[in-house]
């Protein structure tokens, strides 16, 4: 079963982008993703958005301008958002990065992919695992 259908990709790579989606619709064709290269846009859309949010965020750890934790804690501190469950994406994740995550309420990390479908299988593992949000 899956549980998250509508996904929000933050990510600043257009190359991850159409890897993440092409696996997303390897999945399940009726997922929906939308992609936005830059932090600050994300934070601006999902803000001013009054119809329905996604149901779990993907979000690139390290962007420019705005970094991924940034990110995340403003997420975490807008009563709107605050409950949408958060994965953080990167291609390496430390011990400390992980407790610093969680605190800031990521509920998991996805490994940028090396290989289709070691990537698609983490993926299918998000998207069918219940996530509670922080």
């Amino acid at each position: 079963m899956i549980y998250f259908k509508n996904l929000l990709l933050i990510d600043d790579d257009e190359d991850d982008h159409e890897f993440f989606l092409e696996a997303i619709h390897d999945i399940d064709k009726s997922l929906t993703c939308n992609c936005l290269l830059d932090g600050e846009e994300a934070l601006k859309v999902l803000r001013e958005n009054s119809k329905g949010l996604p149901d779990l965020i993907i979000l690139d750890t390290n962007m420019p301008k705005v970094s991924g934790r940034q990110i995340l804690a403003e997420l975490k501190s807008d009563h709107r958002l605050k409950n949408i469950p958060v994965v953080m994406y990167s291609t390496f994740f430390s011990d400390k990065d992980n407790d610093e995550l969680r605190k800031l309420g990521a509920v998991r990390y996805l490994a940028k992919p090396s290989k289709f479908g070691d990537f698609r299988h983490a993926l299918n593992d998000i998207l069918t695992t219940s996530l509670n949000a922080h």
